[in-house]
Protein backbone atom coordinates (compact mmCIF):
# COMPACT_ATOMS: atom_id res chain seq x y z
CA UNK A 1 0.00 0.00 0.00
CA UNK A 2 1.71 3.61 -1.14
CA UNK A 3 1.78 6.57 1.08
CA UNK A 4 -1.15 8.62 -0.93
CA UNK A 5 -3.23 5.28 -0.28
CA UNK A 6 -3.18 5.70 3.86
CA UNK A 7 -3.70 9.04 3.37
CA UNK A 8 -5.91 11.53 3.93
CA UNK A 9 -6.90 15.13 2.62
CA UNK A 10 -7.74 16.41 6.67
CA UNK A 11 -5.95 19.61 8.28
CA UNK A 12 -4.33 16.69 10.63
CA UNK A 13 -0.96 15.06 9.78
CA UNK A 14 0.61 12.12 11.64
CA UNK A 15 4.66 12.16 11.04
CA UNK A 16 6.06 8.46 12.34
CA UNK A 17 9.95 8.58 13.45
CA UNK A 18 11.56 4.94 13.33
CA UNK A 19 14.11 3.86 15.89
CA UNK A 20 17.57 1.94 15.60
CA UNK A 21 18.61 -1.16 13.43
CA UNK A 22 17.44 -2.43 10.55
CA UNK A 23 13.98 -1.63 8.97
CA UNK A 24 12.02 -2.33 6.15
CA UNK A 25 11.26 -0.12 2.97
CA UNK A 26 9.79 3.15 4.21
CA UNK A 27 6.36 1.96 2.32
CA UNK A 28 5.97 -1.29 3.88
CA UNK A 29 7.30 -0.24 7.56
CA UNK A 30 4.12 2.58 7.46
CA UNK A 31 1.95 -0.15 5.92
CA UNK A 32 2.74 -2.18 9.07
CA UNK A 33 2.62 0.94 11.42
CA UNK A 34 -0.29 2.19 10.25
CA UNK A 35 -2.68 -0.83 10.34
CA UNK A 36 -1.43 -1.45 14.09
CA UNK A 37 -2.62 2.26 15.10
CA UNK A 38 -5.48 1.85 12.90
CA UNK A 39 -6.25 -1.54 14.53
CA UNK A 40 -5.98 -0.42 18.60
CA UNK A 41 -8.53 3.10 17.38
CA UNK A 42 -10.90 0.40 15.81
CA UNK A 43 -10.63 -2.38 18.34
CA UNK A 44 -11.31 0.66 21.29
CA UNK A 45 -12.31 3.65 19.40
CA UNK A 46 -14.52 2.96 16.28
CA UNK A 47 -15.92 6.35 15.87
CA UNK A 48 -12.87 8.06 15.39
CA UNK A 49 -11.67 6.00 12.39
CA UNK A 50 -13.24 8.15 9.79
CA UNK A 51 -10.77 11.07 11.33
CA UNK A 52 -7.62 8.62 11.41
CA UNK A 53 -8.37 7.98 7.79
CA UNK A 54 -8.29 11.07 6.44
CA UNK A 55 -5.15 12.00 8.62
CA UNK A 56 -2.06 13.13 6.12
CA UNK A 57 0.38 10.46 6.76
CA UNK A 58 4.07 10.61 6.43
CA UNK A 59 7.51 8.98 7.47
CA UNK A 60 10.80 10.11 8.11
CA UNK A 61 12.27 7.21 7.29
CA UNK A 62 16.03 6.56 7.52
CA UNK A 63 16.67 3.04 7.75
CA UNK A 64 19.07 3.09 4.47
CA UNK A 65 21.67 5.11 5.82
CA UNK A 66 21.36 2.70 9.29
CA UNK A 67 21.39 -0.25 7.14
CA UNK A 68 25.14 0.95 5.54
CA UNK A 69 26.41 1.27 8.98
CA UNK A 70 25.35 -1.79 9.98
CA UNK A 71 26.07 -3.60 6.78
CA UNK A 72 29.84 -2.02 6.80
CA UNK A 73 30.19 -3.77 10.17
CA UNK A 74 28.89 -7.54 8.77
CA UNK A 75 25.83 -7.00 9.75
CA UNK A 76 22.82 -9.37 7.82
CA UNK A 77 19.83 -8.09 6.99
CA UNK A 78 16.66 -10.59 5.85
CA UNK A 79 13.97 -8.24 4.96
CA UNK A 80 11.40 -10.73 3.51
CA UNK A 81 11.84 -12.62 6.90
CA UNK A 82 11.51 -9.30 9.08
CA UNK A 83 8.02 -8.29 7.70
CA UNK A 84 6.95 -11.43 7.72
CA UNK A 85 7.63 -11.89 11.37
CA UNK A 86 6.01 -8.38 11.80
CA UNK A 87 2.81 -9.13 9.96
CA UNK A 88 2.58 -12.31 12.60
CA UNK A 89 2.84 -9.94 15.45
CA UNK A 90 0.40 -7.92 14.39
CA UNK A 91 -2.14 -10.40 13.06
CA UNK A 92 -1.28 -12.24 17.01
CA UNK A 93 -2.22 -9.05 18.42
CA UNK A 94 -5.15 -8.36 16.56
CA UNK A 95 -6.65 -11.25 18.07
CA UNK A 96 -6.80 -9.35 21.51
CA UNK A 97 -10.32 -7.79 21.35
CA UNK A 98 -10.27 -5.88 24.00
CA UNK A 99 -8.24 -3.43 26.14
CA UNK A 100 -8.46 -5.10 29.26
CA UNK A 101 -6.08 -7.77 28.09
CA UNK A 102 -3.60 -5.27 27.63
CA UNK A 103 -2.56 -6.56 31.04
CA UNK A 104 0.03 -8.45 33.44
CA UNK A 105 -1.53 -11.32 33.69
CA UNK A 106 -1.07 -11.79 29.56
CA UNK A 107 2.47 -10.19 29.57
CA UNK A 108 3.46 -13.14 32.25
CA UNK A 109 2.50 -15.42 29.44
CA UNK A 110 4.14 -14.52 26.57
CA UNK A 111 7.15 -17.05 26.01
CA UNK A 112 10.92 -15.77 26.77
CA UNK A 113 9.42 -13.12 28.82
CA UNK A 114 12.62 -11.85 30.69
CA UNK A 115 13.45 -8.54 33.02
CA UNK A 116 16.61 -9.19 33.15
CA UNK A 117 17.94 -7.05 30.46
CA UNK A 118 16.19 -4.16 31.69
CA UNK A 119 17.41 -4.72 35.54
CA UNK A 120 20.61 -4.99 33.87
CA UNK A 121 20.61 -1.73 31.94
CA UNK A 122 19.15 0.20 35.15
CA UNK A 123 21.81 -0.77 37.38
CA UNK A 124 24.84 -0.73 35.09
CA UNK A 125 23.74 2.32 32.72
CA UNK A 126 24.35 4.68 35.85
CA UNK A 127 27.78 3.35 37.33
CA UNK A 128 29.28 3.59 33.97
CA UNK A 129 27.66 6.69 33.33
CA UNK A 130 29.59 8.16 36.28
CA UNK A 131 32.69 6.42 35.05
CA UNK A 132 32.75 8.05 31.67
CA UNK A 133 31.34 4.84 30.14
CA UNK A 134 27.87 5.17 29.07
CA UNK A 135 28.75 6.12 25.23
CA UNK A 136 30.91 2.65 25.04
CA UNK A 137 28.09 0.57 26.30
CA UNK A 138 25.57 2.32 23.78
CA UNK A 139 28.64 1.65 20.94
CA UNK A 140 28.61 -1.97 22.30
CA UNK A 141 24.84 -2.36 22.17
CA UNK A 142 23.76 -0.48 19.00
CA UNK A 143 26.60 0.61 17.03
CA UNK A 144 23.89 2.77 14.61
CA UNK A 145 23.00 5.15 17.39
CA UNK A 146 26.18 5.32 18.71
CA UNK A 147 27.54 6.86 15.39
CA UNK A 148 24.80 9.34 16.09
CA UNK A 149 26.59 10.88 18.70
CA UNK A 150 29.84 10.55 17.06
CA UNK A 151 30.78 14.43 16.23
CA UNK A 152 33.15 12.80 13.59
CA UNK A 153 30.72 11.49 11.43
CA UNK A 154 27.81 13.06 9.22
CA UNK A 155 25.08 10.40 10.21
CA UNK A 156 23.28 12.44 12.66
CA UNK A 157 22.93 15.54 10.06
CA UNK A 158 21.57 13.51 7.70
CA UNK A 159 19.03 11.85 9.84
CA UNK A 160 17.95 14.80 11.29
CA UNK A 161 17.49 16.71 7.84
CA UNK A 162 15.06 13.41 6.77
CA UNK A 163 13.35 15.04 9.81
CA UNK A 164 13.28 18.05 9.27
CA UNK A 165 12.30 18.00 5.80
CA UNK A 166 9.50 16.03 6.31
CA UNK A 167 8.13 18.05 9.36
CA UNK A 168 8.73 21.69 7.66
CA UNK A 169 6.74 20.44 4.42
CA UNK A 170 3.86 19.77 7.01
CA UNK A 171 4.35 22.95 9.05
CA UNK A 172 4.57 24.75 5.27
CA UNK A 173 1.00 23.10 4.72
CA UNK A 174 -0.38 24.71 8.06
CA UNK A 175 -1.50 21.23 9.90
CA UNK A 176 -2.12 20.07 12.56
CA UNK A 177 0.19 17.60 13.65
CA UNK A 178 1.25 14.90 15.87
CA UNK A 179 4.29 13.45 16.12
CA UNK A 180 5.05 9.82 16.75
CA UNK A 181 8.45 8.42 17.61
CA UNK A 182 10.00 5.45 18.81
CA UNK A 183 12.83 4.67 20.62
CA UNK A 184 16.08 6.11 19.26
CA UNK A 185 13.72 7.84 16.93
CA UNK A 186 12.54 10.52 19.97
CA UNK A 187 16.11 11.90 20.35
CA UNK A 188 16.30 12.50 16.83
CA UNK A 189 13.18 14.04 16.82
CA UNK A 190 13.96 15.97 20.20
CA UNK A 191 16.90 17.50 18.37
CA UNK A 192 14.84 18.56 15.23
CA UNK A 193 12.65 20.14 17.68
CA UNK A 194 15.34 22.03 18.97
CA UNK A 195 16.80 23.19 15.39
CA UNK A 196 13.10 24.48 14.41
CA UNK A 197 13.19 26.48 17.65
CA UNK A 198 16.34 27.53 17.92
CA UNK A 199 18.69 26.96 15.04
CA UNK A 200 19.29 30.55 13.19
CA UNK A 201 18.57 29.54 9.57
CA UNK A 202 15.14 28.38 10.69
CA UNK A 203 14.15 29.77 13.51
CA UNK A 204 12.49 32.64 11.79
CA UNK A 205 10.36 31.09 9.73
CA UNK A 206 9.56 27.48 11.43
CA UNK A 207 10.18 29.10 15.58
CA UNK A 208 6.24 29.65 15.89
CA UNK A 209 5.30 26.95 14.62
CA UNK A 210 3.46 24.36 17.09
CA UNK A 211 3.31 20.33 17.48
CA UNK A 212 0.27 19.99 18.85
CA UNK A 213 1.21 16.15 19.82
CA UNK A 214 4.46 14.67 20.81
CA UNK A 215 4.11 11.09 21.69
CA UNK A 216 7.49 9.41 22.59
CA UNK A 217 7.46 5.50 22.79
CA UNK A 218 10.33 3.63 24.46
CA UNK A 219 12.71 6.61 24.61
CA UNK A 220 15.67 6.76 25.74
CA UNK A 221 15.57 10.32 26.37
CA UNK A 222 15.03 9.55 30.36
CA UNK A 223 19.22 8.64 30.37
CA UNK A 224 20.99 11.40 31.45
CA UNK A 225 23.77 10.77 29.47
CA UNK A 226 21.70 10.88 26.91
CA UNK A 227 19.83 14.34 27.66
CA UNK A 228 23.86 15.89 28.23
CA UNK A 229 24.32 14.82 24.43
CA UNK A 230 21.22 16.58 23.13
CA UNK A 231 21.10 19.63 20.91
CA UNK A 232 21.04 22.27 23.34
CA UNK A 233 22.09 20.43 26.57
CA UNK A 234 24.85 23.27 27.29
CA UNK A 235 22.87 26.67 26.34
CA UNK A 236 21.48 28.41 28.12
CA UNK A 237 17.97 28.21 30.21
CA UNK A 238 16.09 30.08 27.29
CA UNK A 239 17.74 28.09 24.62
CA UNK A 240 18.22 24.75 26.61
CA UNK A 241 14.76 22.93 25.32
CA UNK A 242 12.38 22.94 22.03
CA UNK A 243 9.73 25.60 22.43
CA UNK A 244 7.11 24.21 19.88
CA UNK A 245 5.67 21.26 21.12
CA UNK A 246 1.90 21.87 23.09
CA UNK A 247 1.65 18.60 24.82
CA UNK A 248 3.95 15.56 25.00
CA UNK A 249 2.86 11.91 26.25
CA UNK A 250 5.33 9.73 26.66
CA UNK A 251 4.66 5.39 26.75
CA UNK A 252 6.87 3.07 28.26
CA UNK A 253 6.93 -0.39 28.24
CA UNK A 254 7.53 -2.68 31.36
CA UNK A 255 10.74 -4.45 30.51
CA UNK A 256 11.59 -2.02 27.49
CA UNK A 257 15.92 -1.93 28.72
CA UNK A 258 15.89 1.09 25.65
CA UNK A 259 13.89 3.49 28.22
CA UNK A 260 15.13 1.99 31.62
CA UNK A 261 14.88 5.23 32.96
CA UNK A 262 10.88 5.33 31.87
CA UNK A 263 9.39 8.77 33.13
CA UNK A 264 9.98 12.08 31.37
CA UNK A 265 8.19 14.34 33.33
CA UNK A 266 10.79 14.85 35.88
CA UNK A 267 13.62 15.39 33.60
CA UNK A 268 12.01 18.01 31.64
CA UNK A 269 10.01 19.75 34.44
CA UNK A 270 12.15 23.14 33.87
CA UNK A 271 10.12 23.36 30.17
CA UNK A 272 6.75 23.57 32.51
CA UNK A 273 8.19 25.36 34.58
CA UNK A 274 9.64 28.13 31.88
CA UNK A 275 5.93 27.65 29.92
CA UNK A 276 7.64 26.16 26.91
CA UNK A 277 5.06 22.77 27.04
CA UNK A 278 1.52 22.66 28.36
CA UNK A 279 2.00 18.85 29.60
CA UNK A 280 4.37 16.10 29.66
CA UNK A 281 3.15 12.85 31.24
CA UNK A 282 4.09 9.77 31.84
CA UNK A 283 2.31 6.30 31.28
CA UNK A 284 3.83 2.60 32.04
CA UNK A 285 2.46 -0.10 30.04
CA UNK A 286 2.74 -3.90 29.26
CA UNK A 287 3.98 -4.75 25.51
CA UNK A 288 2.78 -7.55 24.42
CA UNK A 289 4.14 -8.47 21.30
CA UNK A 290 6.08 -11.50 20.27
CA UNK A 291 8.64 -11.35 17.59
CA UNK A 292 10.40 -14.07 16.65
CA UNK A 293 8.80 -16.49 19.42
CA UNK A 294 9.91 -14.18 21.99
CA UNK A 295 8.98 -11.41 24.00
CA UNK A 296 10.01 -8.21 22.87
CA UNK A 297 8.78 -5.44 25.01
CA UNK A 298 10.46 -2.58 22.52
CA UNK A 299 8.73 -3.31 19.37
CA UNK A 300 7.15 -0.87 17.40
CA UNK A 301 3.97 -2.70 16.34
CA UNK A 302 3.23 -3.80 20.13
CA UNK A 303 3.36 0.13 20.91
CA UNK A 304 1.50 1.25 18.53
CA UNK A 305 -1.39 -1.35 18.62
CA UNK A 306 -1.57 -0.68 22.17
CA UNK A 307 -4.68 1.08 23.79
CA UNK A 308 -2.55 3.52 25.90
CA UNK A 309 -1.47 4.84 22.66
CA UNK A 310 -4.99 4.77 20.98
CA UNK A 311 -5.99 6.48 23.47
CA UNK A 312 -3.93 9.25 23.21
CA UNK A 313 -4.66 9.76 19.62
CA UNK A 314 -8.48 9.44 20.16
CA UNK A 315 -8.26 12.20 22.14
CA UNK A 316 -6.45 14.36 19.96
CA UNK A 317 -8.43 13.55 17.32
CA UNK A 318 -12.02 14.31 18.84
CA UNK A 319 -10.75 17.44 20.29
CA UNK A 320 -11.58 20.40 18.51
CA UNK A 321 -11.21 23.14 20.86
CA UNK A 322 -7.95 24.29 18.74
CA UNK A 323 -8.37 26.02 15.41
CA UNK A 324 -6.46 24.45 12.32
CA UNK A 325 -4.75 27.18 10.91
CA UNK A 326 -5.39 27.45 7.12
CA UNK A 327 -3.20 25.38 4.57
CA UNK A 328 -1.17 27.41 2.69
CA UNK A 329 -1.64 27.64 -1.37
CA UNK A 330 0.27 26.46 -3.84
Amino acid sequence: MSLEEISGSSNRSLLLVHGRDFKPAAEAYMDLSIAALRSGIERDYPDCLEGFDTMHKRIAWYGDLTAAILHRLGKRYDESLDIGDRHNALNALREINARKRFGIRQYDQLPGKSAVPEAIVGIIAPLLGALGLCVPLIRCVSKDFARYFDRKADYALQVRRRLQEQLCALMDRGDRIVLLSHGSGSVVAYDVLWQLSHDPDLKEKYGDKKIELWITLGSPLGDSKIQKRLLGAKEKAEAKFPVNVIAWHNVAAEDDYTCHDNTLADDFKLMLKQHVVSAVHDYRIFNLAVRYGRSNPHSSIGYYIHPRVAKILADWLQDTSVVATPKYTF
